[in-house]
């Protein structure tokens, strides 16, 4: 992994959330290829996130592993103090971390439902209020929402769905905040997309095929390369959005 030394984010910092693995590990990468120093947490897989910051490192880049749950906001803000105070101010801001459990909406326990806003929805606006103060003209926050936002798709899924409209509604009373200072908000919706989370060749594959246009899962770098665009200077005008990239889910 070599990283490039005039890409389009030399001299930036990038902060992701939930960067060791999947669609988080694609981004940090991608940001890290295009010359940012990128700062991620991890909640507990720490051989993955330690193995992904010396991987850049060793073809020239920076990176900052460090460890946060992502129920406990103030261990993100913690986090994103961090990394700006080793690394340089914030420019990017991923909001990647994320928590998926489906069953039926009577078999949750209520400490579950916080939880899953705690991780979904309360963790993205602690790292918004830890990073954004320091932020400025043609910096970047951009959260990795999901399609189940609009689409719910089968039964069990009303918990995270909830959680997913939460951030797209936040991301448009975010960019409402922010964009006077010039920094844009997005929101990137993911369909399935091939992780260990939820597997291309998982047991419900062949279903969630079904409810694609394109007939496959999404990979990981595809996110990423869109979460690139998004924090690269030619998306300026795009703020205030819920972005899907899906392989034309339910449509």
């Amino acid at each position: 992994m070599t990283m490039k030394t005039n890409g389009m984010f030399t001299g930036k910092v990038a902060f992701v959330t939930g960067g060791s693995r999947g669609i988080g590990e694609a981004i940090v990468r991608r940001l890290a290829e295009e010359g940012a120093a990128v700062a991620f947490t991890y909640a507990s897989a720490q051989e993955k996130a330690d193995r992904l910051a010396k991987d850049i490192e060793a073809g020239g880049g920076r990176a900052l592993a460090l460890r946060a749950d992502g129920a406990d906001g103030e261990a993100v803000k913690r986090a994103v103090a961090e990394a700006a105070a080793k690394l340089g101010r914030v420019n990017i801001l991923v909001n990647n971390a994320g928590l998926l459990d489906v069953k039926p909406y009577d078999a949750f326990t209520l400490d579950e439902f916080d939880r899953m806003v705690a991780v979904n929805v309360r963790a993205v606006f602690a790292a918004v209020q830890a990073a954004a103060p320091e932020m400025g003209e043609g910096d970047r926050i951009i959260t990795i929402g999901s399609v189940n936002a609009d689409a719910s798709g089968f039964a069990g899924m009303s918990l995270y769905s909830m959680t997913k409209a939460a951030v797209a509604g936040m991301t448009r009373g975010l960019a409402r905040d922010l964009s006077p200072r010039g920094i844009t908000v997005n929101n990137v919706q993911p369909g399935p997309v091939d992780t260990d989370m939820n597997p291309a060749e998982g047991p419900f594959a062949d279903f969630l095929r079904t409810l694609m246009a394109g007939g496959r899962y999404g990979k990981p770098a595809e996110i990423a390369a869109f979460v690139a665009y998004l924090a690269s200077p030619e998306a300026g005008y795009i703020t205030g959005a819920s972005l899907d990239i899906n392989g034309g889910f339910m449509i």
